[in-house]
């Protein structure tokens, strides 16, 4: 045979891969428009597969990019562990590698965009109102995402977003902006952290511009749609119809497959450059073909496969791998036919093997080696063979066992051997447990929750641990949930789905309660919505707020017994709904009421939530009160935390800074003084307690506690600002100064210590210097009326009266009701005047 040519037989193996004997006419339409130009009409630029699950949707897509590279194509193929735009990047750029094209320019701006985020996060504490730093670390990164959030950057709605009314967060946006400019060395790096895609995608575009010159075509096939459209379908919209991100080669074919049809709305005027493949369970004939290639032609066995598979490929290809002998053996596919499957292989270890591999709901080598109990060649021979199964789907470099039948598999598991169950699962979760560790030597525990890949092994952990019955394992993922609502919705989701697909995997009825109903949560309310789900399941859920009130006694014998809720229901002992009208969700309280009572009877009286995680829960409410100005809510907030755990000494710093910010100073000082004296390492406490003393009027016992603050965290802007204050009640505009400068080199970008350094110059009679404080803190902040106030006294003092009249009215603009400011503007208006 000449070189170059292909054979018959492997024309017959390209035909039948992987038992695709049906769906020609899919696969010859998808081929054939690679046998049109771009020029020509009928050619087509977008492709959507969908249907229902089971009727074969990913591997048609698979074969779509088997048809695409005998092409030359260039191919990289996309599924939902693919959370974001940035991340389906990663994604294109990795699998292009492989095939030896890299996209360098597009690899480095992603690498950047990971490394500014980080940055961003840490930020948007400053760019909050201005209060002492160090608060818990997931109450600050909540404030922080609440300033994003009014930015656009977090997917869906950021955690607490919810809570916060327009104004504060169009200002915390605002602010945030202005750090992140003063932060970053380019504008390019604030819309990185701001706008991803809009900087990404143009780099993606030249990138496949570049590629076209060398590969004939380039195909991209974004897979379960249903759950990455919610954040892919407006970016790819706009990337083949517009040209908001640039140009595009005419050699782009991309391929969506879901569960739903294509948006009409969105792509109804698109309807000429795309083709929608809606796909139906098998035809008789296709059926037949299917069960004809794999030796099934015995017409009693081929009508009752047909009769109880409803023609859904997968189920078809199961039935014809049990090699039925007669009707008899064709038994219900979606609960039986694993068995008739496992009876066929005459190898226990493959049996073992193919049941092994349905645990897990991801597959690799490594994963399946401890799945299986096996020394690693045996496990390397018995994956092979597990990659050929016709249910066990490729994505990526991994396995998932199709849901129909991997369903099947662990009920006849959990039913056969509920301590093989229990063994099984709990070797993976110690394995998962080990990965996770590893990845987490000498890191910023920070940082985890942003590396995908620390994600997927705490998860794989959690979910192993819920299916072995783990007694700890429930509380300890509503743990990482809490934390998780804090990266964002679809961080929020993934741990969420982790209770669902236990709870169903292994039968419990409580954790699948917990999953629907934290599920129902976040989509209806976001993130802010699953945490008060959480406390309202508790019955922690707070009665209407009085002013003045701090919520339950935390007075020595005032602690909620251990055990109950605030309204003396015990732990985990369902719904309460906090009026007689409305639910935590904000729904209809007799619109949920049976599921609702059917999650209370099936949740296992050991499934609680501890008291520390739902103090943590109170104290994040707290924070996002206290972010649109409500420091009344939070206090009350925190008195439910304390209630809870009575000692905390960060709650009670927090709660002592709120009430300070309330101007209950004798109030604040209590709580502070408590938390200094149970942990006297907490600058901000001791901060916080110094301001409070100077307001009460002990500069001298003021200047102590900062002092404390101080040397425990030396560049402590908050501290620092706060001792120049201290500095000037006693006399020391040394002293006050000094401490400003070292304010604002601690924090280049602090608005706030450049007007506090402005104030002291100008109390100084060093009008010139202050001015040049004040332009400072103007670049930073352009909303900052205090800077604006300032700056026209200091040109008042200079002779400068327009000047000075400019800023006031600007100040006045900003703050109408700012009374210092309309004063100084009067006594403008008489010098100029005479």
């Amino acid at each position: 045979m000449a070189r170059g040519r292909v054979s018959l037989q492997e024309r017959v193996r390209r035909r039948t891969r992987a038992g695709l004997v049906a769906r020609s006419a899919e696969r010859e339409l998808f081929r054939g428009n690679f046998d049109t130009t771009p020029e020509d009409g009928r050619h087509r630029f977008l492709f959507h597969v969908h249907g229902t699950a089971g009727v074969g949707k990913t591997r048609l897509v698979k074969e779509f990019e088997h048809l695409a590279r005998e092409q030359g194509a260039l191919t990289a193929y996309v599924d939902e562990t693919s959370g974001s735009v940035p991340e389906v990047l990663e994604a294109v750029c990795r699998q292009f590698a492989l095939r030896g094209h890299r996209l360098k320019d597009l690899e480095r701006m992603l690498a950047t965009h990971r490394e500014r985020r980080h940055e961003a996060e840490t930020a948007a504490l400053a760019a909050l109102d201005p209060a002492p730093d160090g608060t818990p670390s997931t109450g600050g990164m909540a404030l922080a995402r609440a300033g994003l959030a009014g930015l656009g950057l977090v997917p869906g709605v950021a955690p607490f977003a919810a809570v916060l009314d327009p104004a504060q967060l169009a200002h915390g946006a605002d602010r945030l902006r202005s750090v992140l400019a003063a932060r970053f060395r380019s504008h390019e790096d604030v819309r990185l952290v701001l706008d991803p895609a809009s900087v990404l995608t143009p780099v993606l575009a030249d990138e496949l511009d570049a590629v076209a010159a060398d590969i004939p075509w380039i195909v991209l096939l974004l897979d379960t749609y249903e759950r990455t459209g919610p954040f892919l379908d407006a970016w790819l919209h706009d990337l083949l119809t517009t040209d908001r991100y640039g140009a595009l080669p005419d050699t782009v074919v991309v391929v969506t497959a879901g569960q739903h049809p294509a948006d009409p709305a969105r792509w109804g005027t698109f309807a000429d450059f795309m083709t929608s493949l809606p796909l139906q369970p098998f035809t008789e004939a296709e059926a037949r073909g299917l069960l004809a290639e794999r030796g099934v032609t015995a017409e009693p066995v081929v009508a009752e496969a047909l009769r109880l598979t409803g023609g859904l490929p997968v189920l078809l290809s199961t039935i014809a791998g049990t090699r039925p002998a007669g009707p008899e053996d064709v038994t219900d596919p979606s609960a039986t036919a694993v068995e008739r499957f496992l009876k066929w292989e005459q190898d226990p270890g493959r049996r073992f093997a193919a049941l092994a591999g349905a645990l897990p709901r991801l597959l690799d080598a490594d994963v399946f080696a401890v799945a299986a109990d096996c020394d690693r060649d045996r496990a390397e021979e018995l994956y092979a063979w597990v990659e050929t199964l016709p249910f066990a789907d490729r994505l990526g470099g991994r396995l998932r066992y199709h849901d129909i039948v991997r369903a099947p598999m662990l009920r006849l598991q959990r039913g056969r051997s509920p301590r093989g169950w229990a063994d099984g699962h709990g070797r993976l979760a110690h394995a998962f447990g080990r990965w996770r560790e590893q990845t987490e030597s000498g890191r910023d525990t920070g940082t985890l929750w942003l590396d995908d890949t620390w994600c997927e092994l705490r998860l794989g952990e959690l979910y192993h641990r819920l299916c072995a019955d783990d007694r700890a394992a429930v509380s300890d993922t509503l743990q990482d949930l809490v934390e998780a609502c804090d990266q964002g919705e679809a961080v929020a989701g993934r741990w969420i789905r982790v209770l669902e697909d236990a709870g169903r995997d292994a039968g419990v009825p409580g954790v699948i309660a917990w999953g629907d109903r934290l599920a129902r949560a976040l989509a209806s309310g976001g993130t802010h919505a699953v945490l008060d789900s959480l406390l309202h399941w508790a019955g922690h859920t707070a009665p209407p707020v009085r002013r003045g009130d701090h919520g339950p006694s935390t007075a020595p014998g005032g602690a909620v017994p251990a055990g109950t809720g605030f309204l003396g229901a015990p732990v985990g002992a369902g719904p309460m709904p906090w009026d007689e009208d409305r639910d935590v969700a904000g729904e209809p309280a007799d619109t949920d009421w049976m599921s609702q009572e059917q999650a209370r009877l099936m949740t296992p009286a050991d499934i609680t939530l501890p008291a520390p995680l739902l103090a943590r829960i109170h104290r994040d409410r707290a924070l996002a009160h206290a972010a649109r100005g409500d420091h009344t809510t939070a206090v009350t907030e925190l008195s439910w935390a304390l209630a809870l755990t009575p000692d905390d000494p960060r709650t009670l710093a927090l709660r002592g800074e709120y009430l300070r910010a309330l101007g209950r100073h004798a109030e604040a000082a209590g709580d502070l003084e408590r938390a200094t004296a149970d942990d006297p390492s907490d600058a901000y406490a001791w901060a916080s307690l110094g301001a409070t003393r100077l307001t009460l009027g002990h500069p001298e016992g003021a200047r102590t506690a900062l002092d404390h603050a101080l040397a425990l965290k030396p560049d402590y802007t908050w501290a620092l600002v706060r001792r120049a204050r201290v500095a000037r009640e006693l006399g020391d505009p040394e002293g006050r100064l000094a401490a400003l400068d070292r304010a604002v080199a601690a924090e280049p970008g602090s608005a706030w210590a450049y007007c506090e350094r402005g104030d002291a110059l100008r109390a100084a009679d060093r009008d010139e210097e202050a001015l040049a404080a004040y332009d400072r803190a103007l670049a930073l902040d352009p909303g900052y009326a205090s800077a604006y106030a300032s700056r026209g006294v200091a040109h008042h003092r200079l002779g400068h009266l327009d000047e000075a009249l400019t800023d006031l009215d600007r100040a006045l603009e900003l703050n109408p009701t700012y009374a210092w400011a309309r004063e100084r503007r009067d006594a403008v208006v008489r010098d100029r005047d005479g």
